[in-house]
């Protein structure tokens, strides 16, 4: 499973999710979702361009060559969780980092704009999140064939230590969130419609 243990932790939170919010009405428009979810897949392709020319970096340290058959090739046999600072060096970790908090907060904000109430905030931010997520590994999929496998190991964070896990768990994840974000948001009305 995930490494540390407590990142295991992190398939219940669409039941919890589900738990709390039964019986409540999501305030939150197909139009939001359509949105929410055009911005999350677009963010996930971006972040998932970046680890390609990452890998395309290390490619090229490693005596590959520049070409995207060339990354491909070694993307195949690249684990990124057996990457020391001494392969990468401490400043891209920091570097790293400062992407990562900056996705959270990117994805914080669409659920803050999203929505006024704290269900539908919480709602909008597994959406977007699960969606950024599939996007992500999608991009990493189709243009570098990786993972080869869903045991893969992956980095899935480095905040506040490195998240790994095989590739397979964030993607369960973030399909049980955006199923039970559909499934919460079940016999909503428009807001226009709502009565007083």
């Amino acid at each position: 499973m995930a490494h540390p243990w407590w990142v295991n932790l992190l398939i219940a939170v669409p039941f919890i999710f589900y738990f709390f919010g039964q019986g409540q009405r999501l305030a939150i428009t197909r139009t939001h979702l359509l949105a929410s979810a055009l911005f999350a897949a677009s963010f996930g392709m971006v972040e998932g361009a970046v680890v390609v020319y990452l890998r395309a970096i290390l490619a090229l340290v490693a005596g590959y060559g520049p070409s995207l058959v060339d990354v491909a090739r070694f993307s195949q046999g690249f684990n990124p969780a057996t990457l020391e600072p001494t392969v990468l060096p401490i400043s891209f970790w920091k570097v790293e980092v400062c992407r990562e908090a900056a996705t959270m907060l990117m994805l914080i904000t669409v659920a803050l704009l999203s929505t006024t109430d704290r269900l539908g905030r919480w709602a909008m931010f597994l959406w977007t999140f699960a969606i950024w997520d599939l996007a992500y590994y999608a991009t990493l999929y189709a243009t570098v064939r990786w993972p080869s496998s869903l045991k893969d190991a992956d980095v899935l964070f480095l905040i506040p230590i490195p998240w790994i896990s095989p590739v397979w768990f964030p993607l369960l994840v973030s399909t049980l969130c955006v199923a039970v974000v559909l499934l919460s948001r079940r016999g909503l009305t428009h807001p226009a419609q709502q009565h007083p």
